[in-house]
């Protein structure tokens, strides 16, 4: 009777063992696996060797009517002139990039548990780049070169010198940053569902399974405003106006 009492208590020992066992295999099998201190390491720098995400790009085109419009007076000046004589309106092409610098120290990439990350945004940037400027002549249906040398000589006499024309350059570059501005003001919350559906891209390609965003309260900051004369179109543009 004892052999077999300890025999049964041998077993149930065995199968008390067995089944802790069995329950902590099944628990471990079934728990998230922590990723590692190297792998968090790895995805966070990830993140950060992006360096400047371009999330949203914007093609626009603004047509200025009256010189009221225009910041500058050497503009002004230039552009009441074609106005009242030449009934021309001023078209300007550009186009706006919106990117994150994660190279910012203000980027920060929070670890949460399994793999999943907190997202801090820096501010967002953007670059206006001029791609054209012209002048409409309704009167004969057709656009003009906006430097174009006939116009300038008629609308500052002899006083016109490459410092006017530098002058005028500059007042537009002004001018297209303040419409930009307009825009951007606008354009914040499509920005923002922009960048979120990139980074989320991202994250999937560095290994994190689900990302937290905070995009920062700051307005954009605009970085550059880009202006490239189109040669044989703008400064070197031998058309003549009547």
């Amino acid at each position: 009777m004892q052999v077999e009492t300890a025999i049964i208590s041998g077993i149930i020992g065995f199968a008390a063992c067995a089944g802790i066992f069995l329950v902590f295999w099944i628990t471990r099998w079934r728990r998230p696996r922590k990723p590692s201190r190297i792998d968090v390491i790895s995805t966070v720098e990830k993140f950060k060797s992006v360096g400047e995400l371009v999330v949203f790009k914007v093609f626009t085109k603004e047509i200025i009517t009256t010189s009221d419009h225009w910041f500058g007076e050497m503009g002004k000046k230039y552009f009441r002139w074609l106005a009242s004589e030449k009934k021309m309106a001023m078209i300007f092409e550009f186009n706006i990039d919106f990117k994150y610098d994660l190279h910012s120290p203000d980027f920060v990439v929070e670890p949460r548990e399994g793999d999943s990350y907190l997202l801090k945004m820096p501010k967002c940037l953007y670059e206006s780049h001029i791609k054209n400027i012209s002048f409409y002549d309704e009167q004969r249906a057709r656009f003009l070169p906006w430097l174009l040398p006939d116009l300038l000589s008629k609308a500052f006499s002899d006083s016109f010198s490459e410092e006017t024309k530098n002058r005028l350059v500059a007042e537009a570059k002004n001018q297209a940053s303040r419409m930009a501005n307009e825009l951007v003001k606008r354009m914040q919350s499509e920005v923002q569902k922009s960048a979120r559906q990139t980074l989320e891209l991202l994250a999937k390609n560095f290994g994190a399974e689900e990302i937290t965003i905070i995009f920062s309260d700051m307005e954009p900051l605009q970085a550059e405003v880009n202006y490239q004369s189109q040669t044989g179109n703008e400064t070197e543009s031998d058309e003549k106006v009547d």
